[in-house]
């Protein structure tokens, strides 16, 4: 059986179950939808407390295997050059260029009661993100995300919680994201005349 496939009172066995000492099932439902625009392929986007203060525009990427925080996160901290330790290893941006980092920054990302120290990756380019939250940090935190269903969900207490994505901060992202790129690419009239 899928997981979308769990009626109402299998959900609630599973809980029922949790608090008996048995295990959490992290999953989605049909129901989780509710709220989403859908259909869509929006990338999901949450607000996350990072350093003591609620970050807008954090993308949650379970295909990246590790943390980053750009410019605008680093200085809304506050943080200066002194405060980051050194990071050698170049990365590969979204555009496929090489990343010098500028160092590494160990901070604490709260979600409900849970705080995860968690190790960002301070590079110097530019994204429409504040921060990208990865597998160290969903796996710390014992937790499965779906960009389908818009949300992040991991145990508590021995309850599910969940984090939700904000579609509109995705799509205000992605089109910053496009809009950025057209205008840094001459156009083709410019190319032609060159």
């Amino acid at each position: 059986m899928s997981v979308a496939q769990f009626s109402a009172e299998d959900v609630e066995r599973e809980s029922k179950r949790s608090k008996n000492g048995n295990s959490l099932v992290l999953g989605f439902l049909d129901e989780d939808k509710i709220g989403t625009i859908q259909s869509h392929d929006d990338a999901l986007v949450v607000t996350l407390r990072i350093g003591g203060f609620d970050m807008k525009r954090v993308l949650v990427d379970p295909g990246s295997a590790v943390e980053v925080m750009y410019p605008d996160l680093y200085k809304g901290l506050n943080l200066k050059l002194e405060d980051l330790t050194a990071y050698v290893s170049p990365l590969v941006s979204f555009e496929g260029k090489t990343v010098i980092p500028k160092g590494q920054i160990r901070l604490p990302i709260q979600t409900g009661s849970e705080v995860m120290e968690v190790d960002f990756i301070v590079v110097d380019v530019y994204l429409p993100y504040t921060a990208i939250v990865a597998r160290p940090w969903l796996h710390a935190l014992g937790a499965v995300s779906s960009t389908l269903h818009q949300k992040v969900k991991y145990p508590s207490e021995g309850q599910v919680e969940e984090i939700g994505g904000d579609q509109a901060m995705a799509r205000q992202c992605m089109v910053a994201a496009i809009s950025r790129q057209s205008s840094a690419e001459p156009s083709a009239s410019v190319k032609k005349d060159l």
